[in-house]
């Protein structure tokens, strides 16, 4: 399963030595068959563990769900990073990589497509979960953002960062959700945008709406 070695390679925060090795099932076969599909006693054999383990390591099949949906949010955030790390002395680029990164990786993930493919009547436990998690999701990766934003010291006022940011943040999670162009072409028009904005530098006038 490539899903499943991608948790081993990189470790699970917290838990214990299978924890990482069940997420992963769990995810594989959310991807595959839908989350009806994923049982305590299903994910013991997949791993080669009892479900006693299985228990616990993640708790509730809820629990399981959470720690799904933040593991994916983890390597969402890693990959933001690392674009930013490649581009320290750039930020449209930085911005750019960031977001064709973040694309490319919905685009094959199996959880995010689970989700998306979800329709009214079907299988959607998930859909209250990110509903209820979704602002947290959103304010987290806002909030990484910004703080690699903030390190470049544009002449963007706080509140321009934070318009910006949120434009960048939800224009991602948009074509994630509905995508209506490559990632390359959605990272090279944000990538336009930031580049305009820095070039033109902050308006005089102070946001009017609050």
């Amino acid at each position: 399963m490539a899903v499943m070695g991608e948790a081993l390679g990189s470790g699970g925060s917290g838990g214990g030595q299978h924890r990482s090795a069940i997420i992963a099932a769990a995810i594989e076969i959310t991807g595959d068959e839908g989350w009806s599909a994923v049982t305590m006693a299903r994910l013991a054999d997949t791993v080669g563990v009892s479900r006693q383990t299985v228990y616990n390591e993640v708790g509730s099949k809820p629990g399981l769900a959470e720690a799904m949906v933040a593991h994916e949010a983890d390597r969402f955030l890693g990959v933001v990073r690392g674009a930013f790390g490649r581009h320290p002395g750039d930020l449209p680029e930085a911005i750019h990589d960031a977001a064709r990164d973040v694309l490319d990786l919905a685009s094959g993930n199996a959880l995010v497509r689970a989700v998306v493919a979800a329709t009214p009547g079907a299988d959607t436990e998930f859909l209250p979960l990110l509903t209820t998690r979704g602002d947290t999701l959103v304010a987290e990766a806002a909030k990484v953002l910004a703080e690699h934003v903030r390190a470049y010291r544009t002449r963007l006022t706080d509140e321009q960062t934070d318009v910006l940011v949120d434009t960048l943040v939800r224009t991602v999670l948009s074509h994630i959700v509905q995508p209506c162009r490559t990632p390359a072409q959605t990272a090279d028009g944000l990538a336009w945008l930031t580049a305009r904005l820095l070039d033109e530098g902050p308006s005089p006038t102070p946001l009017r709406y609050r």
